[in-house]
């Protein structure tokens, strides 16, 4: 008997409204796959016909669910992620913010991003972007996942996140490698999430992806815990000789966003320092160790 029929027999037996059945069957799937779905693999993994999808999607896109690809692929949207943000305050914030993240993006000419805690506390997930108007930027969509570890906005998270907190999802997170830059160690981890508090701001360079750069900062509710991260992403050759600037100006953007979801006065354990750039690209005093220990 196929997942369809024994879905159709539930539906019949529990009374469960099959249309809206249907729609959360769609966001679920769409929610589980990387890189979005086109109508056709919806169709096939759902085993339903194309035809009576297509309406439910253009409701859902349109309603700002679901948000279509370059290619007319389907995934999730930024109403779909602020549902799954938690308290009703926090819900609207993707929306708050936009206004500074099109500033920001226009100051910078790259591409910016309102990122979030994962549900399941082991990623950073993509909640809103303005993407660059340059030719060569850096590309992601609303609902994309990275690793904590190996980005900005992780690590700014992180950095400020509650210790108890954070330490549970240290001691849980798969601290993979993904270039000879990236942080593996928990002890370098601990020290460069140390130094994110003091500063403010993480600069990633070429930690996720060779050539690919990510500045971020810390956005905070009005109880003064972390609601996520204000970044921007842009080529390494791009970012790396802006990196005070652009800096200042994220730390700017994202104490701005701050202010309106109505959080007052300092961001928690920041000092008023300004972060060290080294030639290399690392921030802070000293370079860490980014090998296994």
């Amino acid at each position: 008997m196929s997942p369809g029929t024994i879905r159709a027999r539930h539906v019949a037996a529990t009374g469960v409204h099959r249309a809206a059945g249907r729609v959360m069957d769609i966001l679920e799937l769409v929610a589980r796959t990387r890189g979005g779905l086109a109508l056709r693999e919806l169709s096939a993994q759902l085993e339903a016909p194309k035809s009576s999808l297509l309406p439910l999607l253009r409701t859902l896109t349109a309603r700002g669910y679901l948000e279509q690809g370059a290619l007319g692929e389907y995934g999730l949207g930024p109403k779909a992620l602020e549902l799954g943000m938690g308290s009703p305050a926090h819900r609207a914030w993707p929306e708050i913010a936009r206004p500074v993240l099109r500033e920001l993006m226009q100051r910078t000419g790259e591409t910016v991003f309102l990122g979030a805690l994962g549900g399941d506390g082991t990623a950073v997930v993509f909640v809103d972007k303005v993407e660059s108007e340059q030719v060569i930027r850096y590309a992601a969509g609303v609902g994309d996942r990275r690793a904590l570890h190996a980005t900005s906005s992780g690590k700014v998270i992180l950095a400020f996140l509650p210790a108890r907190e954070r330490e549970r999802i240290l001691r849980a997170l798969p601290l993979k490698r993904y270039t000879d830059r990236t942080v593996t160690s928990l002890p370098a981890l601990r020290a460069a999430l140390d130094e994110v508090r003091h500063t403010g701001v993480c600069v990633n360079l070429d930690e996720l992806a060779l050539g690919a750069a990510g500045i971020a900062a810390p956005i905070f509710a009005p109880d003064g815990r972390v609601a996520g991260a204000c970044a921007i992403g842009g080529p390494t050759d791009r970012v790396r000789p802006r990196l005070k600037p652009l800096a200042a100006q994220v730390k700017a953007a994202a104490r701005a966003i701050s202010a309106l979801l109505g959080h007052r006065g300092e961001p928690p354990a920041t000092s008023r320092r300004d972060p060290v750039f080294r030639e290399d690209g690392f921030q802070g005093r000293r370079r860490q160790n980014l090998g296994d220990e």
